[in-house]
């Protein structure tokens, strides 16, 4: 099975999501999307397919989340955001042929193992 996973190496969750992955057998990608950034197309699909809204995707304890005031902000406004500072989305995400979820917590991947 091919594994794409968005990931953050300086992240428990994400490290262990990897583990889980590795484990299973996958052939991963990974993708460090703090160096190789994202674009609003590869957000709005990443999110549809795991279905989620870029506001449930934000990481609200992110400094930057309360100094750009995405607490009021709409969806779009969020996505803006989260193209300019990556830091700002949640992870790991996690692709494969089963589906793509938000692995958190890191047991969440085994739905599309």
């Amino acid at each position: 099975m091919d594994a794409t996973i968005y990931h953050n190496p300086r992240c428990a969750t994400s490290r262990k999501t990897l583990e889980r992955l590795e484990s299973a057998g996958a052939d991963v990608t990974v993708v460090e999307y703090l160096t190789d950034g994202w674009t609003r197309e590869q957000l709005t699909k990443l999110f549809a397919d795991a279905g989620v809204t870029a506001s449930q995707a934000v990481r609200e304890r992110e400094t930057l989340y309360s100094e750009l005031g995405l607490a009021d902000a709409s969806d779009d406004a969020i996505l803006d955001a989260m193209v300019e500072h990556p830091v700002l989305v949640h992870r790991p995400f996690v692709v494969t042929d089963k589906g793509t979820r938000l692995a958190r917590p890191a047991e969440g991947v085994d739905e599309i193992l």
